[in-house]
């Protein structure tokens, strides 16, 4: 972000997210949270998912359960996270204290021609996230 410029600087909050990681296994979405944590520097406790689309919630939930002395996040898109949407509620269930998520959202399909998701132009989806978000079990820091 700089100025008025509302938007975020994905290669920089990556950047910010994997500082001083110790060994946080990285789990990340669709094309272009890849290309961001890659961006970083390679590292084997990356896990790329770049083609499983709605893959990467359910995969991080996998490890996080099978690796319960290791921290593991998963960082994808808004559009990637609304194809696998339902494994929100299975998480909020296992709810493991070692699993964190962090969403970049920018309104759009990223990977498949930048479409605007849907009711986004008329504001619906960002009313529903959070009840989504807390029906599910997860807490939010925003």
């Amino acid at each position: 972000m700089s100025g008025n410029d509302p938007r975020l600087d994905r290669r920089a909050a990556i950047r910010i997210l994997l500082a001083d990681r110790g060994d946080l296994l990285v789990v990340t979405g669709l094309g272009s949270t890849s290309w961001d944590a890659a961006s970083v520097g390679d590292d084997d406790r990356n896990f790329y998912l770049w083609g499983a689309m709605g893959a990467a919630a359910m995969t991080g939930l996998g490890i996080a359960l099978a690796r319960p002395d290791r921290r593991v996040l998963v960082v994808t898109g808004d559009g990637e996270i609304l194809m696998g949407l339902g494994s929100l509620a299975t998480i909020g269930v296992q709810c493991p204290p070692n699993l964190a998520i962090a969403v970049f959202d920018n309104g759009r399909y990223g990977e498949t021609g930048m479409q605007v998701e849907p009711y986004r132009d008329r504001g619906r989806i960002d009313r529903r996230r959070p009840r989504l978000r807390d029906r599910a079990g997860f807490r939010y820091c925003g």
